[in-house]
């Protein structure tokens, strides 16, 4: 979150009527449900921003808006509905708040949906995306096999119990009961695993009895090994899935589940469990086995639990345009239609972007960071790691809490991981600061970064980061120009400070805690939301 200028502002409401804008003037508040719908549109369109407080005919003007009082709450539950990103930005000014959403483009191939409704703007309505661009959508990414229609197939190759593990999955995620009375052929039609044409893979990979998966697809199979150790032999434990994968899904974790150690820590009086592998990053990781595996290469998707490891086999290699290095900034999922099923029912997280949720939770668990050695263009290997590495780690996670812990990026985990590792920081590491400082996790400090109530001090780097400005003016010279500014000002952030001295966010941050210290200034507002006035 950042404020805005006075020019962003008003770029703002000079912006031209475009599906990339949509302006709200909710003077006293909004439901949730119908923003959902206006991001899930937006976003669907290429991105774009939900502007509230701000007339929506020309000339626009600044009305005020005292809706989403939490944004950062709101923003989170807007990421957990639709699955991409979501940022928001507030501007305060003497006509009132105004505060804008900004919602990332739909994934390549993959509508954005809502409680199981990819929405669309038409003209001034909201409506449900129209079947034409559906399917233009998914075409995107190039040729989808499991959308494609198996010829020989019928709905009597699928099997009752694992559509009705769907049925259960999509109505508790979307909350619609009439799916309840559909009829299984139609509740697969809705789902766009079967059409008029026939029955597609991604229903027999999904849904498929075992005789009739093995007679028109045998590639379709996962394996699951338990290994006490890494030398060759057979597995202690092995057992082979054929069947729709809805079927399986909760017998592979607990299988991994019978052998989940717990591992201990403990801080201050209280003790806490970590268990070694974690439920919602196994069943991440073998949801993107499934979606981005190449059926059409011969192999099996192989689980294979050690102890203290659980590694993931995929065959085909990595999709199109994915690589370990851009592999949380990218989206390309190769099996459209499972990606779809598994989107209605809210199976993947951000839109197949469950690697992300996979790096978070090892960070919060003090856990090495996803491996991915041994991939190469025929399999992807996912190694993870189930040890606690750091108990320090885990007691700062513990400290920081669920709601903060839920407000960070993937970035600002991995950057914190970063910092534990002692692996040093570089320029582009700066903003992540500053979003760490707003969630008052780290401050800045002449010695450098330190962990809020953590004890842990990361030496300044910033000779390197932030070369001259430190000392180009002597401190005194800076807080009168400060000072000055605020005065001028009335109320500024540190944002604004920033840009107008030209120091760093760093610096300016701790010069700021000087003068506060000092009774000079007063700060206004949380840490999110902070400006400074000249105390009276």
């Amino acid at each position: 979150m950042r404020s805005y200028s006075n020019d962003e502002l008003n770029d703002l409401l000079n912006a031209p009527e475009s599906e990339h804008y949509e302006f709200k003037e909710a003077k006293n508040q909004f439901k949730f449900e119908d923003a959902a719908k206006y991001c899930c549109a937006l976003s669907n369109s290429g991105g774009g921003k939900l502007i509230f407080g701000v007339s929506d005919k020309r000339p626009r003007k600044v009305v005020g808006s005292k809706s989403f009082e939490q944004p950062e709450r709101t923003r989170k539950d807007l990421m957990d509905r639709l699955r991409v990103r979501v940022d928001f930005q507030i501007y305060q000014n003497e006509d009132g708040r105004v505060l804008v959403f900004e919602v990332a483009g739909r994934p390549i191939g993959l509508p954005v949906q809502s409680k199981g409704i990819a929405w669309w703007r038409d003209g001034d309505s909201l409506v449900p995306m129209p079947e034409d661009v559906r399917r233009a959508i998914y075409y995107e990414a190039g040729h989808d096999f499991s959308g494609d229609i198996c010829n020989s197939a019928s709905i009597e190759d699928l099997d009752e119990g694992a559509i009705e593990v769907f049925r259960k999955t999509w109505i508790e995620y979307s909350g619609n009961k009439r799916l309840s009375t559909l009829t299984s052929e139609q509740l697969l039609r809705d789902a766009d695993a079967i059409s008029n044409e026939g029955v597609t893979y991604a229903a027999l990979i999904l849904f498929g009895k075992r005789a009739a998966n093995l007679n028109y697809l045998p590639t379709a199979e996962i394996s699951f090994e338990y290994r006490s150790s890494e030398a060759s032999g057979p597995a202690a434990q092995r057992e082979d899935f054929r069947d729709g994968f809805f079927n399986n899904f909760d017998r592979i974790w607990e299988l991994v589940n019978l052998r989940n150690d717990k591992q201990h820590y403990q801080n201050r009086l209280f003790v806490f469990p970590v268990p070694t592998f974690n439920e919602r990053v196994v069943r991440e990781a073998l949801l993107n086995a499934v979606s981005h595996r190449d059926y059409q290469r011969a192999g099996t998707i192989f689980v294979r639990q050690y102890r203290n490891k659980i590694v993931f086999e995929s065959p085909g290699g990595f999709p199109p345009g994915i690589t370990v290095e851009n592999i949380l900034d990218r989206q390309s999922p190769r099996n459209n239609r499972i990606a779809h099923i598994f989107q209605l029912c809210g199976l993947v997280e951000r839109s197949g972007q469950g690697m992300n949720l996979i790096y978070e939770f090892a960070v919060r668990e003090a856990k090495p960071l996803p491996d991915f050695t041994g991939s190469d263009e025929y399999f992807v290997k996912l190694t993870l790691d189930g040890r606690v590495i750091d108990e320090k780690m885990l007691a700062l996670m513990k400290k920081i809490g669920d709601e903060r812990l839920e407000a960070m990026t993937t970035e600002d985990y991995l950057l914190l991981s970063r910092l534990f590792l002692r692996k040093g920081l570089t320029e582009k590491d700066l903003p992540q600061f500053d979003h760490l400082a707003e969630l008052e996790i780290v401050k800045y400090t002449e010695r450098g970064v330190e962990l809020v109530d953590g004890g842990i001090i990361f030496l300044s780097d910033c000779q390197a980061i932030a070369p001259s400005d430190w000392q180009s003016i002597e401190i005194s010279d800076r807080k009168k120009q400060i000072l000055s500014f605020i005065s001028s000002n009335e109320k500024v952030t540190s944002s604004q400070i920033a840009k107008y001295t030209g120091l760093s966010q760093m610096r300016v941050r701790v010069i700021l805690q000087e003068l506060a210290a000092d009774e000079l200034i007063v700060k206004v507002g949380d840490n999110r939301y902070a400006k400074y006035v000249i105390k009276g």
